[in-house]
């Protein structure tokens, strides 16, 4: 399986675990900031936008935006090596 399959598979995973685990009242903070750290490990610097899920004083409103799912479909793609292009083949 391709690397941003299986990333793509991890963040949904974690979104849908911040949805559930993530809104418990005094859990939402530590789990929003290791949210955060596995984002920037999977991703490197597009994983930072993550954090912004900490700004969130309730923690009930960032249950709802799957941030990591985002930037994992944002990232899909990106640092395969383009083919190169094809040969026109005339017939005259």
């Amino acid at each position: 399986m391709r690397p941003e399959v299986v990333k793509l598979i991890i963040a949904v995973i974690l979104d849908i675990l911040d949805f559930t685990i993530g809104r418990i009242p005094g859990f939402e903070l530590p789990f929003d900031i290791l949210m955060g750290v596995a984002a920037v490990a999977m991703f490197g610097w597009p994983g930072l936008f993550a954090f912004w899920e900490v700004a969130d004083p309730t923690g009930q409103i960032d249950g709802f935006a799957p941030t990591l799912t985002l930037i994992a479909l944002s990232q899909m793609g990106k640092g395969q090596k383009k083919a190169p292009p094809a040969e026109e083949t005339r017939i005259e």
